[in-house]
């Protein structure tokens, strides 16, 4: 048989064609042209004629023919054809010279097909991200019977590396095929730019500028991260709005002032960033069964579906993972549960600074550049069975929470509330919304003002002020807009939890911690002894600490050294000679730099020090 179609084809003759003919005409790829359809033959006389074109002098025929056989492809195929033939498919785009049907998406070249995709696949929207301006495409694609769809960006979409991603989610593409599926998509989407669809995009919550608040804007699709879809979707309304004020009433009336702190707060960070202000943290702490946990579900059923993991999540994170929830909340409150479990409760005053300047990391990515820095204005709430905060805080810590402990329950019947709040949840949030972009925003900085100023009279620091006014003003204006009850929180009911400028000065704290270590371990500064480690002595109200112990002690406690003996300085808590820290003293019978501190008198707060020592 082989022998057979070998002399066949070794009976065609091919006609001398001159150098002009390869040239100039096309009498030579007309007659090849011919036997396209049978590819055993074409390849045997496309080698002969090469060699004959290579007689008169003529290089690159086989390239030359391919490129004739393109041009008539594209001649041959029906107008009606070059458009996507896949049953069910959203919307019918032109593919030009790609063939793409229900067995696939192919392209002839080279005198041959390739499969740039086996299944349907094709583009149904372009998304354009509001804060980024990134543009994604929607794929929808079919294998079997159901259309799935999936997100990507242009740059995964453009190069055959990263297009190699789709097949995670199910699209047939291969380090083979990836070249074609590259150009495949990004051909179709230039021959059908106006044909595709085009929606606005966002990849968090809160306020999008001029565009209104996310989720809220109708026809605002989500494109972020595949792993916050979830949380996303879990902002919506769900139940009866008068059930739920219902609800929040009872609350408002029966119970303590702690659940109406939470939910005012809960109302507050839509406010931060109308209103000019920096991030906050409400802290609730206490023991178990003191209905935490139910206080920030109550909170979060103000925007979203309040079970635990759809939008309240844990501090069972990672410190990235926090800082990329904060800017996926963005305007509304993150809310996380279980302080104890979190697993760098030493790092988190450092957590507690980044989480309250509303910035987070600037990192690098693998172009050389840098990613989007990301930023959030909201208000953190979180509980636990400890405060946040410890002695050794920096006062920028302690300055950007208000702690609440909860000494009694919360909540009558925690058990009522939490259900209630899981049927009914979403309303108020998107009312209050709608209140603040129908002129409110002017309404709330006017309360804010009158607050603030009220607040900065008494012996609290400026960002506590802030903190509680944003409270109140929520408070008043949910109670005036929403719930009619009359029950707004006031000045005195918050001012309880607001700290004074001296709880907030981490060097004062850091003063009284050594005058009660001093006294802790009275034996370690008796000056000298053969028994025990001297660590420096007490002499006429003085104590004298060796440098490298007074260093040591801070810093196990996390206090700065340093940053203590300027303020001690200053402060006239140590005693000095010039521009040092230290002076002179026989310890232990030989001379040592110890920091000298003045320990209290009688009759101040900690007087009583000095007689124990």
């Amino acid at each position: 048989m082989r022998d057979g179609r070998r002399t066949a084809i070794e009976a065609i003759q091919i006609p001398n064609y001159t150098r002009e003919d390869y040239l100039e005409g096309t009498a030579p790829y007309e007659f090849l042209y011919q036997f396209y359809d049978d590819k055993f033959v074409l390849d045997r006389l496309l080698q002969r004629m090469s060699e004959q074109a290579r007689k008169v002098r003529v290089t690159g025929f086989k390239k030359a023919f391919s490129e004739y056989v393109k041009k008539q492809l594209a001649l041959a195929r029906p107008v009606s054809m070059a458009v996507t033939q896949f049953e069910g498919q959203e919307v019918e785009l032109d593919t030009g010279p790609w063939q793409a049907d229900e067995y696939g998406v192919t392209i002839s070249e080279d005198y041959r097909e390739v499969v740039a995709c086996n299944h349907p696949i094709l583009p149904v929207m372009r998304l354009v991200n509001i804060d980024t301006g990134v543009e994604k495409l929607v794929l929808a694609f079919r294998k079997g019977k159901q259309w799935r769809h999936t997100t990507a960006d242009k740059r995964t979409l453009a190069s055959r590396q990263s297009i190699l991603e789709l097949a995670n989610v199910g699209v047939a593409v291969t380090s083979e095929s990836a070249a074609y599926l590259v150009r495949y998509l990004h051909d179709i989407e230039g021959f059908n730019y106006d044909q595709i669809p085009e929606k606005q995009s966002v990849g968090r919550l809160g306020w999008i500028g001029d565009e209104g608040f996310s989720p809220y804007v109708s026809e605002l699709v989500f494109d972020g991260d595949a792993n916050f879809r979830s949380f996303f979707e879990s902002v919506k309304a769900r139940g009866s709005l008068e059930e739920w004020l219902d609800l929040a009433r009872q609350v408002r009336a029966a119970e303590g002032i702690t659940a109406r702190i939470v939910l005012a707060a809960s109302f507050a960070s839509v406010l931060v960033g109308p209103l000019g202000c920096l991030p906050f943290f409400v802290h609730l702490w206490g023991g178990t069964e003191a209905g935490k946990t139910v206080g920030l579900m109550l909170a979060a059923s103000v925007w979203a579906n309040p079970e635990m993991g759809k939008y309240i999540h844990t501090f069972n994170s990672t410190a990235v993972g926090r800082e990329r929830s904060a800017a996926f909340c963005n305007s509304l409150p993150l809310i996380l549960d279980e302080l104890q479990i979190a697993k760098d409760k030493k790092e988190f005053d450092k957590d507690i600074y980044m989480l309250s300047e509303g910035v987070g990391r600037t990192r690098g990515n693998r172009s050389g550049g840098t990613d989007q820095t990301p930023t959030w204005q909201n208000c953190i709430l979180t509980s636990g069975e400890m405060p946040i905060t410890g002695a050794s805080s920096g006062g920028g810590a302690v300055n950007r929470i208000v702690e609440v402990e909860c000494r009694e329950r919360l909540f009558s019947d925690p058990r009522g509330v939490a259900n209630t709040a899981k049927r009914h949840y979403g309303h108020a949030g998107r009312l209050f919304v709608q209140r603040l972009t129908e002129g409110g925003v002017e309404e709330a900085e006017g309360l804010f003002n009158r607050f603030s100023s009220a607040l900065r009279e008494n012996d609290t620091t400026e960002k506590q002020a802030m903190a509680a006014a944003l409270i109140l003003t929520a408070d008043q204006l949910a109670t005036h807009w929403l719930f009619e009850d009359g029950r707004a929180l006031s000045l005195e009911d918050i001012s309880e939890f607001l700290r004074t400028r001296a709880s907030v000065d981490q060097n004062g704290r850091c003063y009284d911690f050594l005058c009660e270590y001093v006294v802790q371990n009275r034996h370690r500064f008796c000056g000298e002894s053969e028994q025990n480690e001297v660590w420096g002595a007490v002499d006429r109200g003085r104590a004298y600490i060796v440098r490298s112990v007074f260093n040591r002690i801070c810093q196990d406690e996390g206090y700065s050294p340093q940053a203590f003996l300027s303020w001690a300085r200053k402060s006239k808590k140590i005693e000095t000679k010039g521009k040092g820290f230290t002076l002179s003293k026989r310890i232990n019978r030989a001379p040592c730099n110890c920091v000298v501190l003045i320990m209290p008198s009688e009759g101040t707060e900690n007087g009583d020090l000095l007689e124990d020592v």
